[in-house]
């Protein structure tokens, strides 16, 4: 990353949010035309809305990525480039859908709030405006500098957002009675299926930055370990996406083969990463520790004593995974030095 003067890039993302507040209002005033609009259902300014706010925001990150670290692949290995740019690629994707979803999501919290209420042209654009200032300049600030830290609360945020826009907007309101895969089928299944995917891509993409911090930290003498890492976490990924793929009322036995392989990854990969960094943490350690138990009481208490529902089960399992990722992290954060590291290697694997 290159060195950039914190009242600069300040200043660089306050005129980030007036351009993109300026862009979505006249995407805003195109796509909003005609009669007033209801917040939400058919016709409403959500979709369009979230859709300009979305695509400003993705852009907003690749212009302030090009601004802030265009020469951190210059010196690196082809390899180490490419999985630069993959990640740069699922990171844009991920930034739309966490505006998208969250304009959805404050459209249907002010659609309770302000019921009956319909928007005319310029009311839908400056919502539209809005929407894109904040999504714009939240994207642009991580293009400066962003950490793997970031990323994982990022997902913990999107995660959240997705699923309970899925909830508001789900066919069947007593969904909770059986199991979050519920909110999978339907008409609005899209949204929970949806978040899943891009879920999984922001997981994959968290493993790379994983290696990246790994490789900081260890240098090219464990890159060969650091590979093991970063196949798990996209694995992981994989599997969490295919969740999302394959609905629970189509796809049963593939759905579930999903579901039970991204709890398998997710664990792997967790072994396998805390055994690559040079002496775990004291913090990491516990926390890992009181995460299993924990697991394994909701688990005991869930299937063997019938005090939990499914439900629960997955978000106490889920919540916990988030706490375990989000303190790996951290302490990843703490020991790896913050300066791009060009591996000398032409090869992964090989030297």
């Amino acid at each position: 990353m290159q060195n950039v003067d914190p009242l600069r890039a300040e200043s660089r993302a306050t005129w980030a949010s007036v351009v993109c507040f300026l862009l979505g209002l006249g995407a805003g005033l195109l796509v909003m035309q005609g009669a007033p609009r209801p917040l939400t259902g058919p016709g409403g300014v959500g979709f369009p809305v979230a859709l300009v706010a979305g695509a400003i925001a993705a852009a907003s990150f690749v212009v302030s990525t090009f601004l802030h670290r265009s020469g951190e692949t210059r010196e690196m290995p082809w390899w180490q480039t490419a999985i630069s740019d993959l990640s740069a690629i699922a990171l844009t994707i991920a930034y739309a859908g966490v505006t998208g979803l969250g304009v959805l999501l404050g459209v249907e919290i002010l659609a309770v709030g302000l019921h009956g209420l319909e928007l005319p042209m310029i009311g839908g654009a400056i919502l539209a405006a809005v929407a894109s200032a904040l999504g714009g300049r939240f994207a642009f600030t991580a293009g400066v500098g962003l950490q793997t830290r970031d990323l994982a609360r990022m997902l913990s945020t999107y995660l959240v957002i997705g699923t309970l826009f899925a909830m508001i907007t789900a066919a069947d309101p007593f969904w909770w009675r059986l199991n979050f895969s519920q909110l999978g089928i339907g008409g609005d299944a899209w949204a929970f299926n949806g978040t899943v995917i891009v879920g999984g891509l922001l997981v994959a993409t968290v493993g790379t930055y994983i290696g990246r911090d790994l490789h900081r930290l260890r240098g090219d003498e464990s890159l060969p370990r650091i590979a093991w890492v970063v196949a798990l976490w996209v694995a992981t990924g994989v599997a969490l996406g295919a969740v999302g793929f394959f609905p629970l009322n189509e796809i049963v036995a593939l759905h579930d083969a999903a579901a039970i392989a991204t709890l398998v990854l997710f664990t792997a990969s967790a072994v396998v990463t805390t055994l690559a960094m040079p002496g775990p943490p004291r913090a990491l350690q516990i926390t890992t520790a009181a995460v299993v138990v924990l697991i394994v009481v909701t688990v005991a208490l869930s299937s063997v004593w019938h005090v939990l529902t499914t439900t629960v089960l997955e978000v106490i399992v889920v919540g916990l995974g988030m706490l375990w990722l989000t303190t790996l992290v951290r302490s990843l954060s703490i020991l790896a030095p913050d300066e791009s590291r060009p591996s000398s290697r032409r090869s992964l694997l090989r030297g």
